[in-house]
């Protein structure tokens, strides 16, 4: 029984990267590397579908992330008071509805 190969990510972009530039076929790399043409196309894939993931630029994703990062973080805590006063309520440890805080 042959165990299967585990390749890295490093040795999947080099690959990636000689596949996108074209200057081999992919039956060619894939001799080359000694592993399956299909491997070549869908690392090729995969590095072009996240290219522009990771091309982006990440201070605007940031800037984007901040009003709806603070809104769900006011949110839970919102919740988390509400959680506190209930069990507050059934301990019997405030007499009244309302609890300072």
């Amino acid at each position: 029984m042959t165990q299967r190969k585990h390749h890295g990510g490093a040795f999947k972009t080099r690959v990636a990267v000689e596949a996108i530039a074209g200057h081999k076929t992919v039956n060619e790399i894939a001799s080359a590397y000694a592993i399956h043409p299909s491997l070549v196309g869908k690392w090729k894939a995969e590095a072009l579908a996240r290219l522009p993931e990771a091309l982006s630029d990440g201070r605007k994703v940031k800037a984007d992330r901040g009003p709806r990062r603070e809104a769900r973080l006011y949110e839970e805590i919102g919740r988390l008071r509400m959680e506190v006063e209930y069990l507050k309520k059934k301990l019997g440890l405030c007499p009244s509805s309302s609890v300072e805080g």
